[in-house]
This record gives structure tokens, sequence and C-alpha cells, in this order.
């Protein structure tokens, strides 16, 4: 989108079913109704439409929300939401659409991008746009969906999955993660982090589902590694050892690790490459920082070190993501699994 006579938001349409939650429904207008451009015009337009006429649409909870959209406004979003519904009948028992339900998806054009948030993706599912593609749920529904879905190969361990043009999310608060990444991946890090700031919320949280998985909490009263990672966080430009970081918690190397590991999900290891990369994207999109620069800048040392770390991360070099960044076009479609709920 550009600052021209033309300019017209993205359109996100939330379908609203019955039994919906709450929370859910509000994700997408909270997070896409933050974006603004350089003349503070929205970025996204989000609008909550129904598979009947205008009316109430009743939630899990005591009470129900007015809906002011009817199905043919799914004919008119550039992308698509579906959060999750403790009602879904036949969706959820048999794998199918109800007659109501698969009339309203028939309105949505071909090439508009779907995400589902939590167990919308059985919505997803049973309209058979995830076949053959990898997909995510609520961690507690992945086997029976796999069961009940078998063409789609789910992963329970992951917070949301990018396949493109179509993109699930596992449960509640994985939606966040999901919707901050759609705005990182159409208007860079800077907007999605600005958004996330105001919602205070992570901009991007490491690890799984699997970190949420029949697994302990930590002891409240040991210590965190918490001022390990501040301390990392300032250098991320000069060589950081595991030792370092451990001596900044006064642990032993193989107790910091096992300690990190139970917080983050992930060593530490891992987690400095990822912040190394979030940091070269920073740099990338709003400096004009030469490829050696951003390189020493975001602690890889050596252009052709963060070019294998971004493809690796990313799926793109660091020559094409500042060139489609700073361009102001859209994010180029690549595997991504997420790295939060």
């Amino acid at each position: 989108m550009t600052n021209t006579a033309g300019f017209r938001p993205h359109r996100v349409a939330v379908l609203a079913l019955d039994g919906l939650l709450p929370f859910e429904l509000g994700i997408p207008h909270r997070i896409f109704g933050r974006p603004r451009d350089a003349l503070h015009r929205p970025l996204y337009e989000v609008v909550t439409c129904s598979v009947r006429p205008p009316g109430p649409v009743e939630t899990d909870a005591d009470f129900a929300v007015q809906i002011a959209h009817g199905p043919k406004t799914l004919a008119t979003a550039d992308t698509v939401i579906v959060p999750a519904s403790y009602e879904l009948g036949p969706v959820y028992d048999e794998g199918r659409l109800t007659d109501e339900l698969a009339a309203a998806l028939a309105h949505i054009r071909p090439g508009t991008r779907l995400a589902s948030i939590c167990t919308g993706a059985y919505v997803l599912a049973a309209a058979g746009y995830l076949d053959g593609r990898p997909a995510t749920t609520h961690w507690a529904d992945a086997e029976r969906f796999q069961r009940l879905f078998p063409r789609v190969e789910v992963d329970a361990d992951v917070l949301f999955i990018d396949d493109g043009d179509v993109l699930t999310s596992a449960g509640v608060a994985a939606g966040i993660d999901l919707c901050l990444h759609m705005v990182r991946g159409d208007f860079g890090t800077a907007v999605a982090n600005d958004v996330a700031r105001i919602t205070v919320v992570p901009p991007h949280r490491d690890g799984g589902q699997a970190q949420y998985i029949r697994r302990p909490v930590p002891d409240a009263h040991l210590a965190t590694t918490t001022t390990a990672r501040a301390w990392a966080l300032g250098r991320l430009h000069e060589p950081i050892q595991l030792r370092d970081m451990a001596a900044q918690e006064a642990m032993s190397v193989r107790t910091f690790t096992r300690r990190f590991r139970e917080e983050v999900g992930v060593s530490p290891g891992q987690w400095l490459v990822q912040q190394r990369v979030e940091r070269a994207r920073h740099l990338l999109e709003t400096t004009g920082l030469s490829m050696d620069q951003v390189a020493r800048e975001s602690g890889f040392g050596t252009a052709q070190s963060m070019r294998q770390h971004l493809q690796t991360a990313l799926g793109v070099t660091p020559t094409a993501y500042r060139r489609t960044f700073r361009t102001g076009g859209g994010a180029e479609r690549h595997d991504t699994v997420g790295s939060a709920p």
C-alpha cells in the first residue's frame, strides 16, 4: 500500500460463529485496528460478519454480540479470520460444514488470505482449505483434529503456521502472535512492534505449544535467567559466550542451560540466534547500513553468516528482505512456523 490517491486499507473480515469466545473475537480488532501509515491513515479495515443476516450471535459467555454484517461481507475481504467456537456441531463432530456455513464460505474470493485461531481450524479443514497443508490448532485438540482430517499435516508443537495464503494458530493467545505475524509480514517489523508495544504484549515470543503441555512450572523461589537475557540483549553486537551469560546469574553453565530451557523453551544458543535475526530485520528495514554493517551490528560478524541465518529463519536473503520492506510492498510468502502462543 502506498500514499497515493488510490489508497485503500487491507480489509480483514472476522467470521463470528455461535459459541464464539469473546476474547478471540476481539484479537483481530485489537491488533489490526492499530497500524497507521505515515499520514496516520489506518492500514487495515476490520469488519465482523456472521453466516446469517445481521443480528445477535451467541458466545460461550453469558451474553450475545450484535453483528452488523452478513455473509456477503466475506466477498469484500482481503483476509478472512475464523476464531474458535464451542458450537461447531457437525464441523467438530463429523468434519463437515453445515449448509449455512458452506453457503457463507462460498462468498470468499479466490486468492483471499485465510487464517484461523484455535479450533477455528476445524472450519478451514472442513471446507478443504487445509488439505495437503501443514496446520495447527490447540494442542488438546490436535490428535482428534488429525483423525478427523487425515489429509492435513498437523503440527501440535507450534504456536502458529504460515503456509502462505492460509495460516493457522494454536489456542487463544496464539491468535495474538498470529495476527502480529501477519502485520509484520504485511508492513514490517517496526509497525508490528509498535502494535505490540501499544497492546502491551511481546512482539515475538520464543517457543511453541510443547512448552505448555503437561510440563511442570519452575519453582518460583528459584533464580531466573531474566538478568542474563537482558544483559545479552544489550550487547548482541558483541561475541557472547554461554559461560558469560551463566555468570550473570551466578550459575554453572549446566544449571543455567537447564534453567534457561525451562523458562524460554529453547537453548541459550538458539535464543541468541533468534534475537540477532530480529535485530538484523530491524536494521534492514529501518536503516541504510551496508550488509556488512548490519551483520556486525546484529552480532553475526559477516554478511555471509547473516545471509545463512536469515535464509534459514525467514526463507529469504537479507537483500530480498530489505527490498521487500523498504519499498513498501507486501511480504514475500514463505514457510514459517511461528514462535509464540
